[in-house]
């Protein structure tokens, strides 16, 4: 009986994504099957992050398309939007889709930390976000790419440190089980940065290649308010997973979030979801008090049709540990503010897992053979 297109996709459903564990074809993987005269034509599309299995899901296919009797003519294509940073886990440095015109192969996923205006928390956020994941057993960088105005060196308490370099590689410090690196740690303390575009641009492709980050499941990038130019030359120069966008509940700040989720969408970069910081605060009396009108992120989430990945309460521990510089502080206690921050780190894994297992990207892709 001569094989169809049902029977090949029915053995492809065996062969499965090295890393989410889950067959190529309920990934979304399998773009085209044609069956005649005795051949398989089956193109793959798979997403930046996988490109290094490229080879070994060819293998697996020839052979499972070879037990129909049929010849398996195997092809790929490779999403340079979707599935965040190549791995780095196979296949040469100069292969198409797996590091070429990637300047950071070795980092499977890259987010940014933004905000459409400042005074939101966005640093807080993006700094406790790291530290969340890297307690949850990830290799994770934090780049301060808040070029204007650094928080990293107070936050972290990397102020007290100096920085090395060897050769024109600078290396990360190393506190709280992250990476970092800021350039706060390259300008003398409060100097104002007044710098063009050019500049800015310089020092934020500077501190993102050339930083020994080695390998991490996570880069998080902290970067500046607003819409300017700092995203933009991200946009450009790396290969973003996602975004998460850090939000006040009160109207005004809902107003510039909403301008931060639609650059974003311009540049062609997921909007993860959006994080409510100062939420609500509790009072001595046990009370919780809504100073600014608890509520208003998740309500521009719904509206803006991205998910809502949690509320951050404003606490004076908070306060007290970032200007300490000990955010792991955050985290040991059985209060509020340890259970929102987790929850909130959960919500960006699960969202990331989501993201990548969807084979989302709008990017453009790049046929091989």
């Amino acid at each position: 009986m001569t094989a169809t297109k049902e029977d090949v996709l029915a053995v492809l459903r065996s062969i499965d994504d090295p890393e989410l564990k889950r067959d190529v074809v309920s990934l979304n993987m399998v773009q085209r099957v044609d069956v005649a005269d005795g051949r398989a034509v089956v193109e793959l599309k798979l997403p930046r992050r996988a490109a290094g299995f490229k080879e070994a899901i060819r293998k697996a296919a020839n052979e499972c398309i070879g037990t129909l009797g049929l010849t398996p003519d195997v092809t790929f294509s490779i999403d340079l939007a979707g599935g965040g940073a190549a791995t780095g886990n196979g296949g040469p440095p100069d292969e198409p889709g797996a590091g070429a015109s990637n300047p950071l192969p070795k980092v499977r996923h890259i987010l940014a930390v933004g905000a459409g205006k400042g005074g939101v928390g966005k640093s807080t956020i993006a700094i406790n976000l790291a530290v969340g994941l890297a307690r949850a057993g990830k290799k994770v960088g934090l780049m301060d790419g808040d070029i204007y105005g650094p928080s990293v060196p107070t936050m972290l308490g990397t102020d007290r440190y100096q920085v090395r370099a060897e050769g024109k590689t600078l290396v990360p410090f190393e506190v709280h089980g992250i990476k970092t690196m800021t350039i706060g740690a390259l300008v003398e303390d409060d100097k104002p940065l007044i710098w063009r575009g050019p500049m800015a641009h310089g020092a934020f492709q500077q501190l993102a290649t050339q930083t020994d980050w080695g390998e991490l499941d996570f880069l998080i990038i902290d970067l500046p308010p607003g819409t300017g130019d700092v995203p933009l030359t991200m946009s450009q120069l790396l290969p973003l997973t996602g975004a998460v966008v850090v939000c006040t509940p009160q109207k005004v700040a809902q107003d510039d979030a909403k301008r931060a989720i639609n650059m974003f969408r311009q540049l062609r970069i997921e909007v993860l979801g959006l994080v409510e910081n100062m939420s609500f605060f509790i009072g001595d009396d046990g009370k919780e008090y809504d100073l600014f009108g608890r509520g208003g992120a998740e309500m521009l989430a719904q509206q803006s049709g991205v998910p809502f990945l949690g509320a951050v309460p404003i606490n004076t521990d908070l306060r007290r540990h970032s200007d300490a510089g000990d955010p792991t502080a955050n985290f040991t206690g059985e209060d509020t503010l340890s259970a929102a921050l987790e929850a909130v780190t959960r919500a960006v894994a699960r969202q990331v897992e989501v993201h990548v297992a969807s084979g989302a990207g709008v990017g453009p892709t790049l046929n091989i053979s």
